[in-house]
């Protein structure tokens, strides 16, 4: 479920997103969503029979060398596996889909016009298939709802001409059109169409089912574009322009942040935002050459706040205050395909930092 909208292909390298904790055949008798897994959740899910917890960031990320009660990742595990509990986390493919982590974000800040930052490259793929011409709107059909043909705002898209193929059945064979032994002349439409390299198989196999052909051509190309519905950040606009004052203020109410750091206030209005929940500070340069305003994200550095340059405000509003949404967007995703599904939100704040004003 959650795969299918974040795929875990899309998280990072040095990432751990996936089933952690747990056997995938496992019944699942209540889930309990958290930003966070600590001792205090798993009591949580223990106390409320739930055997699933979903997090946004894995409790384990590197290797485990041991598993004992005397380090907190390990007390954990023990726990875990002690009470049945299955530990699910959907992280950085989650920050990296179009309409994830940062578009969450984006939502509650009421930006419009939004679009990802900084795209991903060499995810797209493109598929040549060629069938007879009466066949062709079946076969476009097939493979746009399995998930190709989309580019941007935009969805069904091919490309499409008219040639000749021609081929000789052998011995054995059953041919659609033409006989065995005979060379066949047919008008065909040779079809285009991207894909993300993901939803290869899927998409291949419903093409072929699809397909009228015994034997079907067919040719996959990698290409080197960017993915515009998957990657890092999102930039948008606010529907009015609002001063850095006013915008500092809000974002504050927003996410309930104990404080905000930030530069210098170097612009007089803000109109175009740039975000990424978590660490962001890699993609400072790329809110900077799309003329963003205001970089909203966590975890900056303090030389990392000199790269700003006077050209934009970083505004660092805290790790876990950025990606709070996350627990909302989650359950929003598992209620709508299992609206009868037992899913409660964690009531334990597992924000390691505290402020004291």
């Amino acid at each position: 479920m959650i795969e299918e909208y974040a795929p875990l292909v899309l998280q990072e390298d040095y990432d751990n997103a996936g089933l952690i904790i747990g056997n995938p055949e496992q019944e699942v008798k209540g889930v309990l969503i958290t930003l966070d897994v600590t001792d205090e959740v798993i009591d949580e899910a223990i106390e409320n029979r739930c055997n699933l917890i979903v997090a946004h960031h894995p409790l384990i990320f590197g290797g485990v060398k041991k598993i004992n009660p005397k380090n907190p990742v390990g007390r954990m595990i023990l726990s875990a596996v002690k009470n049945d509990i299955a530990v699910y986390a959907a992280h950085t493919n989650l920050d990296n889909v179009s309409n994830g982590v940062n578009a969450m974000i984006s939502q509650k800040l009421g930006l419009i016009n939004t679009s990802v930052m900084q795209p991903k490259e060499k995810m797209l793929k493109k598929l040549v298939t060629f069938c007879p011409v009466d066949f062709a709107p079946k076969v476009r059909e097939a493979i746009f709802r399995a998930g190709a043909g989309h580019i941007g705002k935009y969805d069904d898209c091919s490309f499409n001409t008219t040639g000749e193929g021609t081929f000789r059945a052998q011995e054995g064979a059953k041919p659609f059109v033409g006989a065995v032994g005979e060379v066949h002349f047919e008008p065909e439409v040779r079809i285009e169409t991207v894909f993300p390299g993901f939803l290869q198989n899927r998409i291949v196999s419903a093409m072929l089912k699809a397909h009228p052909y015994e034997e079907v051509a067919y040719d996959v190309y990698s290409l080197d574009n960017h993915y515009e519905n998957t990657g890092a950040g999102m930039i948008g606009e606010l529907p009015v322009p609002e001063t850095p004052s006013e915008f500092l203020k809000r974002i504050k109410t927003v996410f309930q942040a104990g404080c905000i750091r930030h530069t210098k206030i170097c612009k007089d209005k803000i109109k175009k935002v740039a975000l990424c929940g978590g660490t962001g500070s890699f993609l400072l340069h790329d809110a900077i050459a799309l003329s963003a305003d205001i970089f909203i994200t966590a975890d900056v550095k303090y030389h990392e706040f000199f790269n700003a340059d006077n050209r934009i405000i970083i505004a660092d509003v805290g790790h876990y205050e950025s990606e709070q949404f996350t627990k909302e967007l989650l359950m929003n995703l598992i209620k709508k395909k299992i609206s009868t599904f037992a899913v409660r939100f964690s009531e334990v704040n597992t924000n390691p930092i505290g402020y004291f004003c």
